[in-house]
Parts: C-alpha cells; structure tokens; sequence
C-alpha cells in the first residue's frame, strides 16, 4: 500500500495553489460558455453535497478537474470516488510506476489536465524529468530501467493494439505478481475514463497557467 496519499494533491500540489480561485472566479480564456460551470458547495444539492463534502476533504483544489463533471452525477460520482481512492492511495503498483502509467494515458489523450497534473507527481515519485520530457514530446523514452519499460510496453499496447502480446506479458511477470498487472491495467483504463471526462467537459488549466500540449504538436 502507498503510504503517501497522492490523491490528497488531487490534481497536483502545483495546481493548488491558483486553481480553486481560478476556475470559481475567473472566467473561460474565451468568450465561449462553459459546458460544466465550476460548481462551489453552497451550490450542491442534497445529492450531490455528501459526495462534495468527501471532495473538499481530500481535494487541495477544491470541485476542480474531473469532480466538477462527474459531481453532476453523484451516484456515478461516488462509486468512482472510491475507485480514485483505491488506484491513488492503496494500490499494489509502486507510486512511481502508477505515476508513470497516467502519463502515459495523459499524453496519448495529450489531456491538459492529467498532464498539469501528474507531470510533478511522477517527478515527485522519482520519474526521470528525461522520462518525462521525452514522452511529452510523444517518443517512447529512451533511458527506461527495466520496470518502466515493462509499464510502457504494458500500457500502450493496451491502448493501442488492444492487447498485451505474450513477450510484454512475459516480461510483466518478471517484475510484478498478479496483483500489481490487475490494478496497472485498472489505473490505465481509470485514466482513459478520466481523460474522456475532461475532454467532453472542456476542463483544462487554470486560465493563469500554460497548457503543457500546444496546438499543431503531435
């Protein structure tokens, strides 16, 4: 089990500092209308306010990132509080590993959001920042110890050939036990999930921050 509780910094202990403020208080960075206005608790219902109140326990940015969506529905919005529970604070996947595995989901969606938000995580957790500038600039890192491969290898032949061949699988063996293959394939599949919710909402950075993907980049 981690014994640092990651989800804690919600969307990264970077962002904490100016998002609560900017996403209630600031506008769009464009004259276009939010799909999901920044919800505040007095503006909860009393479905919805339970959920929200767990939320301000743990969330250093407040109903920000993928809780302003998914809060609309609260019965949703619970269960996949739980989840987010377990694959950030008790998962059997090595913080930096788990860390790794995000990015990479981050960066196939080029998701502004998880990027912001994980990009210091992972370096926090002891990812190289060669690791993670290379995969920013979507090249499958060069400098990998064998554990990072194997969760690079693992994740994006998931994502993309929508298996995992017997050799990656083979190779995942030699570094992880059953446990650990479930919840990396699980904390994957969560970061797509979280990354559809971001881009149907059209949540991204704080209006005073840089997105991390330009437009016209790969």
């Amino acid at each position: 089990m981690n014994s640092t509780p990651l989800w804690l910094s919600s969307l990264t202990l970077a962002a904490a500092a100016g998002w609560l403020g900017a996403t209630m208080f600031a506008g769009p960075a464009t004259s276009k209308e939010p799909r999901f206005p920044q919800l505040t608790m007095d503006q909860l219902d009393a479905r919805q306010k339970p959920l929200g109140e767990q939320i301000m326990k743990v969330s250093s940015v407040g109903i920000g990132g993928p809780y302003n969506p998914m809060i609309r529905s609260p019965v949703l919005g619970q269960r996949l509080f739980d989840l987010f529970h377990y694959l950030r604070w008790e998962t059997s996947v090595p913080v930096k590993l788990n860390e790794f595995a995000i990015l990479i989901i981050g960066r196939q969606w080029r998701s502004q959001v998880e990027w912001y938000a994980h990009a210091p995580l992972a370096a926090k957790a002891g990812l190289s920042a060669d690791i993670i500038a290379e995969l920013k600039a979507n090249k499958r890192p060069s400098k990998m110890a064998d554990d990072e491969a194997v969760v690079y290898d693992f994740v994006t032949e998931l994502t993309t050939i929508k298996n995992v061949t017997d050799e990656t699988y083979a190779r995942a063996k030699k570094v992880f036990n059953d446990q650990q293959i479930v919840d990396l394939t699980a904390v994957a599949g969560n970061y797509v999930m979280v990354a559809m919710l971001l881009a149907m909402a059209e949540e991204t950075v704080p209006p005073d921050k840089q997105e991390p993907f330009r437009p016209g980049e790969p």
